[in-house]
């Protein structure tokens, strides 16, 4: 690796993170991006002064990738937990404690969600333990097999929402093996759902683990790419913004030809880095299976609304926010109260309160369509609802993400094993981001890695991923 020019195609967080790992090796790397910046859905910025996210805003701690990224470009000191974990649901007319002792919603036990499900819902959760086994195949929709073991009102009152704030997606298109694998794996060994996840529980204690689920980053989690971009900088690394790649071609001598609108690149080895869609262009020349593949992938498109109102103009409800079942008919499917969940906005900004809404499921075109005005508007009539929150904010923002996160339908772990494997007959290159192997920051960074690792010929980190993507977890309002 140590001299090879590779190129790396696209710079949102999978991108960056191939490069810093290719950098660190010795290699030669390019990074081209089509956009005018880096960071793809991690952007960070201001409002009423305040420094925030408008993108993701959290990252799971308890996979070590993007943790380890963070303190690697220089942001140790900078990384914070949420300054509290505690968290409800907007259910049935009113906020509710967000249950404990689930595995993304499925309980261990009924009781787990006593106050969330009705008492019909809870008795149907004890039937668990008496039904006959289902199976599940290869793979199978989360609220497909959920609902069969436990009724649907576990799905529709917990499990949506809460899936809902990963892929902006639908719980019975979702599939299991992918989106949620602790589950897929007891379901293949346990006829009780429930007793599976007191299994998986049982072992999570066993571990003892420790310390924050999430972890978060002094003045926005946006900041992670743009630090790593300056590492790669630093290391001779070259990053050029509003560069799309136009031509990907093998060239006889066994390298690549990357084709922009005013440049040619000559590569060792390249890493495409784009969504589906970018991917499938590029790579339908040399790889068509693999195009045809990643030209089936859909996209849903969310919309974040960000709020900034005087500290003594509210009263909001004590912890991070709330979840919203779809099944309850509202617009909006959560809200973070960021200056309560991230200390440092608090201390920056003692006179400031930042909430955040997220609107936008797969399927939805209504919403994101009207303007703006519209969306701040339903929002806080929603967050009036929920909370009583009625003040007129001092400063409003809209970041639409139009078709910023990748589904993972029934099949999509056999999808990402052909693409894979057509991909692996051309030496010298790959594929990672978030379509492949888990929606979350350390997800897209542990496909980033596999990716350079397969470049240089070792496919060990590609083939575990492809077995066991990595599941992605709720963080806060719908990213």
């Amino acid at each position: 690796m140590s001299g090879s020019q590779v190129v790396v195609i696209g710079a949102g967080i999978a991108g960056l993170a191939a490069a810093h790992r290719l950098t660190r090796r010795g290699a030669r790397v390019t990074v081209l991006e089509a956009s005018d910046r880096v960071g793809g859905k991690l952007l960070p910025g201001e409002i009423a002064g305040a420094r925030v996210d408008f993108g993701a805003e959290s990252m799971l701690a308890r996979r070590p990738e993007a943790v380890a990224l963070a303190r690697e470009v220089g942001l140790d000191e900078r990384l914070q937990p949420p300054a509290t974990a505690t968290a409800s649901i907007w259910t049935r007319g009113a906020l509710r404690p967000m249950p404990k002792g689930h595995v993304m919603g499925v309980p261990g036990t009924a009781e787990a969600l006593a106050g969330v499900l009705s008492e019909e819902g809870l008795a149907r959760i004890e039937q668990d333990a008496e039904l006959p086994r289902t199976e599940v195949g290869d793979d199978v929709a989360v609220g497909e097999y959920v609902a069969a073991r436990l009724g649907r009102e576990v799905v529709d009152r917990l499990i949506e929402p809460l899936l809902g704030g990963v892929y902006a997606g639908d719980a019975y298109r979702i599939s299991m093996r992918s989106a949620v694998p602790q589950l897929y794996q007891v379901a293949r060994t346990h006829t009780s759902l429930t007793e599976g996840v007191r299994e998986i529980q049982a072992r999570m204690a066993a571990t003892q683990q420790t310390g924050s689920v999430f972890m978060g980053i002094e003045g926005g989690v946006g900041s992670l790419p743009l630090a790593v971009a300056d590492a790669v900088r630093a290391r001779g690394g070259e990053i050029v913004t509003g560069a799309p790649v136009r031509e990907l071609r093998r060239e006889p001598s066994g390298g690549w030809k990357v084709v922009t609108a005013d440049r040619v690149l000559h590569a060792d080895a390249v890493i495409v880095a784009v969504p589906a869609p970018a991917a499938a262009e590029l790579l339908r020349a040399e790889a068509p299976e693999a195009a045809t593949e990643l030209d089936t992938v859909e996209y849903a498109s969310m919309a974040l609304v960000t709020l900034a109102y005087r500290r003594s103009d509210t009263d909001l409800p004590a912890g991070s926010g709330f979840l919203v079942p779809p099944v309850d008919g509202r617009t909006i499917k959560a809200s973070t109260f960021a200056s309560q969940k991230w200390g440092w906005i608090a201390e920056e900004n003692p006179e400031l309160v930042v909430v955040r809404t997220s609107v936008g499921r797969f399927g939805e075109t209504e919403i994101l369509e009207r303007d703006d005005t519209a969306l701040v508007d339903v929002s806080r009539h929603d967050l009036r609802e929920a909370t009583g929150l009625d003040a007129a904010p001092l400063e409003t923002r809209v970041t639409r993400w139009t078709d910023g996160l990748p589904q993972y339908p029934v099949g999509h772990h056999a999808r990402v094993a052909r693409i894979r494997e057509h991909v692996a007959k051309l030496p010298g290159l790959a594929v990672c981001g978030a379509q492949y192997d888990g929606v979350g920051i350390p997800a897209c960074i542990a496909s980033a890695h596999a990716a350079v690792d397969q470049i240089q010929g070792d496919l060990t980190a590609v083939r575990e991923l492809t077995a066991n993507p990595v599941q992605s977890l709720h963080g806060g309002a719908g990213e």
